[in-house]
């Protein structure tokens, strides 16, 4: 039988078993590699807290304190890691309708990626979450019309002072996430107006409205009502998807992304055999989530299916993965 199957390739003797027989071989003739600096670390910092709070439905995961952020921001620089990115929770009281902390210069986010620079300089890429979901009353990605509808316009309008207050407050890149029509031109103009040229955006092209947010709602304390299905794309679009990459390309994105990750590794792929720029996929909370919660069954092996993940993403084009796995992944890669 072995003979037979060597022999219908057209290549007698000719196995690629051979190239699987032990660790060292495998190692020497993968594919493709995950390397620590293509890790992006997603992370959460919470106003008025004295320790950090775990995440219940993410397990390692915590809304950390300004301390605690600095402290797990250098564990990054030491393994390695290409980017932090930088999500703030608002108290609840800070909430308003047009998302007021996210603008201002002492909002919990401006005020950690302060803290955060002042720790790494530069020997980290810091990013930050240019949306509004986090610092409105509401949990929408934008301003509210009198019908309850996000005004896309008068949203771009809050964009562009949070682009400008968040490179202020030392982000090096800013990721466009909030799904607005137009906002990652809206970003860069700001930027080049208020001098912040050297300031990258990094746009969320294709964001879907994904079941698979959930635990990431946790832990931003997000006060959403309802669903964001009329401006996050639909689940069941691919082609859509080509259209968002040709408009943020030509609204000057530095880097695109893809998100959720898994299941939309053909988008992910599709992306890859089009761009120019570096490309990067969010693992996101839900996928995150599942993973540990079976593993803590003892239904799969955890490491191997984290590694198995992140191989997955680079395997179908990612140059950059966002995952709340990066410290560790990144510690043993």
């Amino acid at each position: 039988m072995s003979s037979e199957r060597s022999l219908a390739g057209g290549f007698p003797g000719a196995r690629p078993r051979r190239l699987r027989t032990t660790p060292a071989m495998r190692r020497m003739v993968a594919e493709h590699r995950v390397h620590p600096a293509d890790l992006i670390l997603p992370v959460f910092v919470r106003d008025g807290i004295s320790e950090p709070v775990p995440v219940s439905s993410m397990p390692g995961v915590v809304q950390h304190t300004r301390e605690s952020l600095k402290e797990t921001a250098a564990e990054a620089v030491r393994a390695g890691l290409g980017g932090i990115m930088i999500f703030g929770v608002p108290k609840d009281e800070d909430k308003d309708a047009v998302g007021s902390c996210g603008t201002d210069p002492e909002g919990i986010l401006q005020v950690a990626l302060r803290d955060v620079r002042s720790e790494v300089g530069d020997d980290i890429v810091v990013m930050s979450d240019l949306c509004l979901d986090e610092t409105t009353d509401h949990g929408h990605c934008g301003v509210l019309d009198a019908d309850g509808r996000v005004d896309n316009d008068a949203t771009l309008e809050r964009y562009a002072e949070m682009a400008r207050v968040q490179a202020e407050a030392g982000a090096h890149v800013l990721g466009a996430s909030g799904m607005m029509d137009g906002q990652v031109a809206h970003a860069r103009r700001a930027l080049d107006a208020a001098g912040h040229e050297d300031v990258s955006v990094f746009g969320y092209t294709a964001k879907y409205a994904s079941a698979f947010y959930g635990p990431f709602r946790e832990a931003v304390g997000s006060s959403l009502q309802g669903d964001r299905r009329t401006y996050q794309q639909d689940p069941a679009n691919s082609r859509e998807s080509l259209r968002e990459l040709s408009l943020d390309l030509a609204e000057g994105a530095d880097m695109v992304m893809v998100k959720p990750g898994l299941p939309y590794l053909d988008v992910l792929r599709d992306f890859a055999e089009r761009v120019d720029v570096p490309l990067g996929v969010y693992h996101i909370s839900g996928e995150y989530a599942m993973v540990e919660a079976a593993a803590r069954n003892g239904w799969i092996d955890r490491d191997a299916a984290m590694m198995e993940t992140l191989t997955s993403f680079k395997r179908a084009g990612a140059d950059l993965i966002l995952t709340y796995w990066a410290l560790e992944a990144g510690r043993k890669l």
